[in-house]
């Protein structure tokens, strides 16, 4: 999982649970080593502990990838190129990779959503359209090992679907 400060907390507590259910290793990749923080309902809520920052691994490393949403954490990860090329590696190697809510803000600025068919939290409709996504509104869309889902409502759904995408292994043509 891709997060750092401001993460929203059911989007990053909810499928690392289910994939650890299934058996999954499921490492917090950020930016700073240390700790970081949720945020649920307005405010910070809980921090979570780093497994490893972007300069101690690379997409090779993993079977897929997950990026929680809320506000802040995508805002911050989008502006930062090391998240940017880890996000375009998973995409280049045809894993599966996964964002809910916000998070596809960080997919628009990796360059790697035009033409795919997506869903996002419905303030970030038009940001995701006018980078060539063709958006629908549905609790989670799958293209080519591409999940995505709208806001935590869309967890259990989301959750099933990013389990799935990843145990089918790697998607021909989810490359950029």
């Amino acid at each position: 999982m891709l997060a750092t400060n401001g993460f929203e907390k059911s989007e990053l507590n909810s499928p690392k649970e289910a994939m650890e259910k299934e058996g999954f290793q499921v490492d917090i990749v950020s930016l700073e080593k240390g700790k970081i923080k949720g945020w649920s309902d307005g405010n910070w809520s809980g921090e979570v502990d780093v497994t490893y920052t972007l300069n101690e691994v690379t997409a090779k490393d993993y079977n897929g990838l997950v990026i929680p949403g809320g506000v802040i954490n995508p805002d911050k990860l989008r502006t930062d190129d090391n998240a940017l090329q880890f996000v375009r590696d998973f995409f280049k190697q045809g894993k599966p990779v996964a964002a809910i809510c916000h998070a596809p803000w960080v997919l628009i600025s990796a360059n790697v959503v035009d033409g795919r068919k997506m869903t996002s939290y419905h303030s970030i409709k038009d940001d995701l359209i006018n980078a060539g996504a063709l958006w629908e509104d549905s609790e989670v869309v799958v293209d080519q090992g591409l999940v995505t889902s709208r806001s935590p409502k869309d967890l259990d759904a989301y959750n099933a679907k990013v389990i799935e995408e990843i145990k089918e292994g790697v998607h021909e043509m989810q490359g950029v």
